[in-house]
Formats: C-alpha cells, structure tokens, sequence
C-alpha cells in the first residue's frame, strides 16, 4: 500500500471545511493585539510569538513613549528640570519607535489576513518549517539588510529629524535650556528671512554669491580639465604619462593644505602674489583678503586649482574609451575638428561623466572647507550676519557656533537642503546615464 501523499501550501482541505472561517475577524483581532488574528487562524507559535514581542515591547517602551511624545509635544514645562533638547531628542527617538511598532504591527495584521483568506479558501496554511524556509530564500537580503537601516535611522535620519524639528522652535541664545524652556513657534524663523530687513539683506545676499560660487567655480574648473584633457589626449602630444602625472599632482595634496597655503600667498601683507609678483609690476597689490570682490576672485581662482585634476583625469579615461573608428569615419565623410568635438566627443563625455559632474556642482554648493580655511568666511560687512565670502553652509556654521542662532540656522539647513536636493533630483532624471536602464 502506497503511502498518501505529503500535503502542501496549496493542497486543498476537505470541501467546505474552513467555508465559515471568516478573514474580518482575523483582521479585526489583529488589530486588537499581535498574535490573536494568527491564533484564530490556528497558528498558534506564530499568534504566540507575535504576543510575546508586542508584550515585552509594550512592557519595555510604554513608558518611554509616553514620556517622550509627552517631551516631544510639550518641550519641558519646568525649567532648569526638563531640558527641551533633550526631550525634543528623546521625543523623536519615541516616534521613530512607535513607527517600527507600527510597521511590524500591520504586518502583522496582513499576515493574518491573507492567512485567514487561505483557510477560507479552503487551501492549507504553509507549516512553521514551510514559512522559515519560505522566509530564509526571499527575506534573505533584508536579513543583511535591516542592521544596516536599524543604524542608517539613527546615525542619519535622526539627527535630519532633529534639524527639521529645531527649525520650527526659538531655540537661540537668549532663549537655551536648561534655563529657558523652547517653544513650538511654527513657520516664524522662515517668516523672519523676508520680514526683518538684516536676515533678509544677508540671505539674498549670501544665498546668490552660493549660486555664482558654485556655477562659475565649477565650471572652470570642468572646462579646464575638459581643455587639458583634450590636449593631453592628442596625438600630436609626446610623453603623455608625464604630462599626466604632473597635472594630476595638485589632487594628490590635500586640499585643506593648498587652501592654507593659498591663504598665505594671497595674504596682503606678506603674500608672495602681492609682494613678488603684482607691487614689482604695477606698484601696488589687492586687498584679497579684505575686499569681498577680490576674496570671491581668490576663492574661484584656488577652486579652480583644486578641481581641475579630478575633471581632468576623468575626462581622460572616457576619451581613451571612445573608439578611433568613429574619428576615422568621421574624417572620410570630411568632418571638421569641431565636428568632431561636438557631435562625438562631447556627448561621449557627458554621456559618461554627467552623473559625477552633477556631484561637482552639488558639492561646491557645499564647499565648507574653502571657506572657512581660507578667510573664515571673511570679511566682514555691515549690517549683514554674514561675511562677504560666506555661502550658506559655512553661514549656517556661523550662526550655530559663533552667534548661537540655532533655530535659525537649522531653518536656513533646511532651505539648502531642499535647493541641493531638488537640483540633484531634476538633474539626475534629466540625465541620460540615468535613463538607461529604462530604455
């Protein structure tokens, strides 16, 4: 006698065995409590290992939850004993929980009704050793994945959620806990850039040197190493591996130590650029360092000298990949130089290179360092809470560590962040490389 055979997901229960078994209570005792929905559907360890986890979690951080979306709503309502910060902190880190509790629990209730639907079918419910498994072949990735999200949401995410909530609270120098108690103050530090007459002055004026900075900075410096490229790359060039390492060797210094050496040659008292070269041939220097104008020249120029060899030698690799064979039919068909250039070249190069160019311009947008090594930011200017030479950013540092303005300042992050978030997202949908894969 043959033995019967083995059943499996989808094998089939005695007709109209389970026809009563009805997924809305399932669902409705899920959302009750974890485990219960699964309970009903006859899957008892896993309705019991949902009920032992939202228990301890409920027995572990229902006390932290309530205290801290108590901090969170409140920030504090004695002062000296509760510090807002520390509450504001304390209140996002419960809301981050509360929404981890959330996510599991409409799993939960998912699971038990998709469950319930299947015995309602009349089709068996995979076994616990079925599920893990199941769980073990599709969910492995996420396994990997998940301690890596775990840290991401509070290394990255939380101090983003902190900026966002600071923003909207009159956190400043004169108004700091312990002493003070901060308050919810809604959209007012926004208000306050195009209300008072100093933010707002400082702001456009700040916010537009940031867009000519970054533009015309970084396109020198792609042009320039577009231009040596393209001469290096030349057949008529002799001893091309020389020429490369010399150009290249500026990016192997570290930046923050040519920025400190430009400093010292364009300081107009002991500078070499006045001393040596501008006093003996026109008899007088520039003020690099105390003229905004001629600090944003300065600050281009040794730009420039920093970004050029990483646009150059990656300008390079993609030229050495392009094909002769397309020049070659490109001379039989008497094509010019330029034609060349343009209808060859240059879509080859920003075909490849666009995504990372477009990382150019984003990160001079936020080019703290420059700034700050070179002048600090400097100079200073009247009637403006900026130096001549700051951009948003190293404003932004400004206001945090020098005048204290902290809600001000994270309101100010928060509109760089949507501007640099909001260009990069246009740019890269815009871009081809990144279309690729949809072709």
């Amino acid at each position: 006698m043959s033995p019967s055979p083995k059943p499996t997901v989808n094998t089939p229960l005695k007709e109209h065995q389970n026809a009563n078994h009805n997924p809305t209570i399932a669902t409705i005792l899920s959302i009750v409590f974890a485990g219960l929905g699964q309970l009903y559907n006859r899957r008892y360890f896993k309705g019991g290992g949902f009920i032992i986890l939202e228990m301890a979690f409920l027995v572990v951080f229902a006390g932290f939850l309530n205290d801290g979306l108590w901090g969170l709503r409140t920030l504090g309502i004695i002062p000296i004993e509760h510090h807002s910060v520390f509450l504001l902190i304390e209140g996002i880190i419960a809301l981050l929980l509360l929404l981890f509790f959330l996510a599991l629990h409409v799993l939960n209730v998912m699971d038990a009704r998709k469950n319930a639907q299947r015995l309602q079918m009349g089709l068996s419910n995979p076994t616990m050793k079925q599920t893990i498994r199941h769980t073990w072949d599709q969910g492995f990735p996420y396994l990997f994945v998940t301690p890596g999200l775990v840290m991401l949401t509070f290394v990255t995410i939380l101090p983003i959620l902190f900026t966002i909530t600071l923003a909207f609270t009159d956190y400043s120098l004169f108004n700091s806990p312990p002493r003070n108690l901060l308050s919810w103050v809604g959209f007012d530090n926004f208000i306050r850039f195009f209300q008072v007459e100093a933010w707002r002055n400082t702001f456009v004026s700040v916010f537009s040197w940031t867009l000519v900075w970054t533009f015309v900075a970084t396109t020198l410096q792609v042009g320039l190493g577009l231009l040596l490229a393209l001469l290096v790359n030349d057949e008529r060039i002799r001893f091309k591996r020389l020429i490369r390492t010399v150009l290249i060797l500026p990016w192997a210094v570290p930046s923050f130590v040519t920025i400190l050496i430009f400093a010292a040659l364009f300081n107009g008292e002991f500078g070499a650029i006045n001393r040596d070269l501008l006093e003996p041939i026109f008899g007088a220097g520039l003020p690099w360092m105390m003229d905004p104008f001629w600090a944003k020249v300065a600050l281009i120029l040794i730009q420039t000298w920093l970004g050029f060899p990483f646009v150059f030698a990656l300008f390079t690799g993609v030229l050495q990949s392009i094909s002769r064979d397309w020049y070659e039919a490109a001379d039989v068909d008497g094509g010019t130089r330029f034609q060349k250039f343009r209808f060859i070249t240059l879509p080859h190069i920003l075909f490849a290179t666009a995504p990372l160019l477009i990382m150019q311009y984003a990160g001079n947008f936020n080019n703290f360092n420059i700034i700050y090594l070179f002048n600090d930011g400097g100079p200073a200017v009247p009637g403006q809470t900026a130096g001549g030479t700051d951009i948003l950013i190293s404003w932004v540092y400004d206001l945090t560590f020098t005048q204290n303005q902290y809600s001000m300042a994270a309101a100010i992050t928060l509109v760089l962040g949507l501007i640099v978030t909001s260009f990069a997202v246009y740019q890269f949908r815009k871009t081809a490389a990144f279309k690729e894969d949809q072709r």
